[in-house]
């Protein structure tokens, strides 16, 4: 400790070096290494002690370029998501951090604002910094990766409907999930249903779509309205606008994100409207507003958590060559009141 002592009346006025720590803790600089990187060789405990004294006093921090530079590796996913303010996809990035984090991985988080022109800026702009795999919420069904390609850089795509050959990718059943909604509102006698579907950059067809048409066929009913506009508040607040002011206004609506959803519950009540007993509404995605909005939206839930688990487990798997392959999880219909069924108690009740 008398070396310690002596040593911190000598700290160096510039910017932190290896060698600063190591002559201060009377180490070498390899050591200072092993204990920095936890490894690969193991230091003596009162030796790493003395390390990390060296490294807390003189302020070390390690050069995060360097390291990638020797390790290979930037130890950084990036995130492309459509937009953060939404509260599914700001849920969905926290998870894809903390997935990360588990495995040693900091998070560079971008938002695309649903604008192609955006995405490919940030896929150009995440390329360019080296990170270790990115991670996409695309506005497309097949989006262009030729950056991630040329850099050699593997991209999981996230929150995907679908197959698509050659990329890793990480969605739910939207077919199935979308049928379940339905099928609830049909369970309470409702024959005229409509579906406030969101649009999207490519104009792809969504299987949520396609969940609805299901639904009703097997039931024996008609086709109710489609309304489409934007994933979002406002948008869904247009789209209720138009079903309320139809000739044969809907009993019941299945809108394809909760977003749109709380913007319909706006439109429905300032038209004096009630929900459920003159609308019955349903929604896709079970971001926290669906449970907290003014009455509980009934929704179909993703499993959020699972589904970035495995998004950044693909992308570790693709950097060790593993196939790529699509992961499919399942969705859960969350019964609130806003399709007509009696209050439940909280899910944060224990």
């Amino acid at each position: 400790m008398e070396a310690m002592t002596t040593s911190a009346v000598h700290t160096p006025r510039g910017p932190v070096t290896r060698k600063d720590v190591a002559r201060y803790a009377g180490v070498s600089t390899a050591v200072v290494s092993y204990v920095v990187n936890g490894g690969p060789k193991k230091v003596a405990p009162a030796t790493e002690a003395k390390v990390q004294d060296a490294i807390r006093i003189l302020g070390y921090r390690p050069n995060a370029a360097a390291r990638a530079l020797k390790l290979g590796s930037s130890e950084t996913i990036g995130l492309i998501i459509p937009d953060n303010t939404n509260p599914f996809f700001s849920l969905l990035a926290h998870a894809v951090e903390d997935a990360a984090a588990e495995l040693g991985y900091a998070l560079l988080l971008t938002n695309s604002d649903g604008n192609l022109t955006k995405e490919r800026r940030n896929i150009r702009n995440l390329a360019s910094r080296q990170v270790d795999g990115v991670v996409l919420a695309s506005v497309l069904f097949e989006p262009d990766l030729a950056a991630l390609e040329s850099a050699e850089i593997p991209a999981v795509l996230l929150n995907h409907g679908g197959k698509s050959p050659g990329f890793n990718s990480v969605g739910v059943d939207l077919a199935a999930g979308a049928r379940m909604a339905v099928d609830h509102l049909i369970g309470h006698g409702h024959t005229n249903i409509a579906l406030a579907m969101g649009t999207n950059t490519g104009h792809d067809y969504d299987l949520r779509e396609e969940g609805w048409l299901q639904a009703l066929a097997a039931a024996g009913l008609p086709e109710g309205p489609i309304v489409r506009g934007p994933f979002s508040r406002e948008g869904g607040y247009a789209v209720g606008r138009r079903l309320l002011a139809s000739a044969d206004r809907p009993t019941a609506v299945f809108a394809s994100s909760d977003m749109q959803a709380i913007g319909i519950l706006r439109a429905i009540h300032e038209a004096g409207l009630n929900v459920p007993g003159d609308i019955a509404l349903t929604s896709f995605d079970g971001a926290a507003e669906a449970e907290y909005s003014w009455p509980a939206l009934t929704t179909v839930e993703q499993p959020v958590r699972v589904m970035a688990e495995a998004a950044v487990g693909a992308l570790l798997g693709a950097r060790r060559g593993e196939p790529a392959a699509h992961r499919t999880f399942p969705t859960e219909l969350r019964v609130r009141q806003s399709c007509g069924c009696p209050a439940q108690a909280s899910s944060a009740t224990p």
